[in-house]
């Protein structure tokens, strides 16, 4: 049998709260997965970090007297000992909020501009008079304008699986205060993701590297049949920027707006592969651009569309603009809800 080069990331924890029950099914299953690849010999390395960027973080550091890497750090260090509880094992573990990934974003970020599928556009967004900031999805809930059910998200309902913006939410209610928000005008930095709708189709219906119903998934609700009565969807542009007051990575190229957490986060997969390699004398060229390697992404299904619309299309922009980062067939794993 010959010797494989894995490698193998779990979903990021958010550093804004602590490890529960729903966290641990995926990482023991994701554990076990990779403690069977080491026993049976192969190269395999595990991967995680704390997702750290966001609103929540710099409302709960703002609330309690303290720094945002002050919060991070302690919730680094409480995910840790909670992990290392139940004889969880990473191979490395690192943070979003690292010069590494800083730096991997940058890269990311000018591949996207030179390959011209970033935009600028007017964004009403809800905003949070008595907390004086605006309102990231997650703290806003309300009527889903598609299906009308109740009490859902500010980013995607999840009764009928329908995406839209904070603003587009019937009667929402900020979750930080109670209170109805005010609806502001900001400028906003989109990445148009139609302009990767062939080679999504492409990537996300061949190969096995999805589970069908995955496949399934991602046709009906966001790509469409062709073949159908309908055709083919057209992809929503992705709101990639936030506005100040945000903790979070300031884009380089236009100051006073700050890198979405979905846009940092996955590429934080790459930045904690990078501090592994610094580690242990390897090269991440041989983990994200080999052929001879295989990345296994274990994930819930509620992030599923993150990592299989927005994750390969960041890597497909970079593979074809900056030869840093090289997109290969990937093993997507869901695990159930995260």
């Amino acid at each position: 049998m010959s010797k494989r080069r894995i490698l193998v990331t779990a979903a990021l924890p958010y550093a804004n709260g602590p490890i529960h029950l729903g966290h641990l099914v995926e990482y023991i299953q994701t554990d076990i997965w990779v403690r069977f690849q080491k026993i049976r010999g192969h190269h395999c390395i595990f991967l995680c970090a704390d997702d750290t960027h966001g609103t929540a973080i710099m409302i709960r550091a703002r609330n309690e007297g303290r720094s945002e890497e002050e919060v991070i750090a302690e919730a680094s260090e409480d995910h840790q000992r909670d992990f290392a509880g139940f004889h969880i094992s990473f191979d490395n573990y690192g943070s979003t909020h690292s010069e590494e990934n800083r730096e991997i974003c940058g890269e990311i970020w000018n591949s996207i501009r030179q390959a011209g599928l970033v935009t600028e556009k007017d964004v009403e967004q809800l905003f949070d008079a008595e907390q004086g900031t605006f309102l990231a999805d997650r703290f806003v809930r309300g009527t889903c304008p598609n299906c009308k059910a109740e009490d859902q998200p500010g980013d995607n309902c999840s009764k009928c699986g329908t995406t839209y913006g904070t603003a587009d939410l019937i009667d929402p209610v900020s979750t930080l205060s109670g209170t109805k928000p005010e609806v502001r005008t900001a400028k906003h930095l989109f990445i148009e993701l139609e302009q990767l709708h062939d080679f999504l189709d492409e990537w996300t219906q061949s190969g096995d590297h999805l589970q069908p119903e995955v496949a399934n998934y991602l046709k009906g609700h966001f790509l469409g049949d062709p073949d159908s009565e309908e055709g083919s969807k057209p992809l929503r542009d992705w709101d990639i920027s936030r506005p100040a007051p945000y903790f979070g990575f300031e884009i380089p190229d236009s100051p006073g707006n700050y890198w979405y957490v979905w846009f940092d986060a996955p590429i934080g997969y790459i930045a904690s592969t990078k501090q592994w390699c610094e580690k242990n004398g390897e090269n991440l060229a041989d983990w994200w651009r080999s052929d001879d390697t295989e990345i296994h992404h274990f994930l819930g299904k509620d992030i599923t569309y993150f990592h299989t619309l927005f994750w390969p299309g960041l890597l497909e922009t970079s593979r074809s603009i900056s030869p840093a980062l090289f997109l290969r067939e990937q093993t997507w794993i869901s695990t159930g809800r995260h």
